[in-house]
């Protein structure tokens, strides 16, 4: 089998909107969502701006049982899987062994571990919660949608750093086109601002030490120095075509390559060339159909971090050629939203999918000053209209992990 595979649903929760329509109008207008923490006390840190969800009530989509004993990224999660099933209508139209869950998460359930330590330290062992360690592991989430739809087919977590959302729709394709099941909710969820994870990612210079909001995250721009920590989720329903059209979906878009490899260099680093990022990109392509002749977009990676921006550029000229690369609009919509890690995939995900659908494409805000080994068409500053026939999202994670997609409009 090689079955098409569609998108017929999608969800939003982000640092700019917590729906799709409120995400898309932040993208267009350029409205990043970055601020100063508020989760915690961010006294002696030196990066204290983060990318917050914000106004977001997991009892909209949530019993208070299920949202007591479970961590915020499962309600991000389930909060966006909620939209994409109600938006596609898929529940009801498979039998629920035909209907898949693969969600992605970098780190699971890190704010429930450190309020857990911290109550083992502080008060013994017998007030940790008994609901500890489901509240923790990664594959909750996938879990938590499968239980709220009865899906019966696998239910899975990618668990590949900032690749994960991307690694998760990429397998749910695959699972699809060959038959494994009919229908998947697919994305990933992130909730990793807390006291332990940002001084983690602070102690190994990855985040932006910027007081200033407007200026900290910034990618390709010669004054970046490390990514925004940002939060949410992103889900999609992808589905078999023939089935699709059968039951008269509407359909966003195509889902039609895929590429996952690993540097196998570094465990934060990028390759300096981007050769594992080169060979996801080309094999995305190769299933994608892509011709020179393609009106392309990339969704880049774009961290804002001095290694990552200058190696996926390398890799985008190396796979595209330099003429079709100079000509070829990137952006990173990390300026906007901040990095949300596993959630980023699939976030950007439905970036591509909105500019195949709208003929926009969102900005790279915040680029006034662009590195001159960051060269190519990055749409500064504002959003453009453009007519595009494919759009490829990138997503490169620590451990070497990359993982590439294409979406194609119908």
């Amino acid at each position: 089998m090689n079955r098409r595979v569609v998108v017929t649903g999608m969800g939003v929760v982000s640092p700019i909107g917590n729906d799709v329509a409120s995400f898309r109008e932040s993208l267009l207008s350029g409205r990043h969502g970055i601020g100063p923490i508020t989760q915690f006390d961010t006294t002696g840190y030196k990066a204290t701006l983060g990318a917050e969800v914000k106004d977001f009530n997991p009892k909209d989509y949530m019993e208070n049982a299920d949202i007591v004993r479970s961590d915020p990224n499962a309600h991000f999660a389930i909060a966006a899987a909620c939209q994409a099933v109600e938006q596609s209508g898929i529940i009801g139209t498979l039998p629920p062994e035909r209907i898949s869950v693969y969600f992605g998460t970098g780190i699971g359930g890190i704010q429930t571990f450190t309020a857990e330590m911290d109550k083992l330290r502080s008060k013994g062992p017998r007030r940790v919660s008994p609901y500890f360690i489901p509240m923790m592991i990664a594959n909750m989430a996938s879990g938590m949608i499968a239980i709220r739809f009865n899906c019966q087919g696998a239910a899975l977590p990618a668990v590949t750093a900032c690749a994960s959302g991307s690694n998760a729709i990429g397998e749910a394709l695959r699972a699809i086109r060959h038959g494994y099941c009919d229908a998947a909710i697919a994305g990933g969820g992130e909730a990793s601002i807390s006291e332990c994870g940002v001084a983690g990612f602070i102690n190994m210079q990855a985040l932006s030490v910027a007081s200033d909001p407007d200026a900290a995250s910034l990618p390709f721009d010669s004054r970046r120095g490390g990514f925004v920590i940002g939060e949410g989720s992103g889900a999609l329903v992808l589905e078999e075509y023939e089935h699709a059209i059968a039951r008269g979906a509407t359909i966003y878009g195509e889902v039609c390559g895929y590429g996952s490899t690993c540097d196998a260099h570094h465990i934060t680093a990028p390759h300096p060339e981007g050769l594992g990022a080169i060979n996801a990109m080309k094999a995305t392509l190769g299933e994608a159909g892509y011709t020179p002749d393609d009106k392309l977009y990339i969704n880049a990676h774009g961290t804002g971090t001095p290694l990552n921006d200058v190696a996926e550029t390398k890799a985008i000229k190396a796979v595209l050629g330099l003429e079709k690369a100079k000509e070829t609009p990137i952006s990173s919509t990390k300026s906007m939203t901040g990095h949300m890690l596993g959630a980023a995939g699939a976030v950007e995900a439905i970036a591509c999918l909105m500019a195949l659908n709208d003929g926009i494409l969102p900005p790279t805000v915040g680029l006034y000053s662009p590195d001159p080994e960051c060269d190519l068409d990055y749409v500064p500053l504002t959003a453009r209209k453009a007519e595009i026939d494919l759009a490829l999202s990138n997503s490169l994670g620590f451990g070497g992990h990359n993982a590439c997609l294409a979406f194609r409009k119908l």
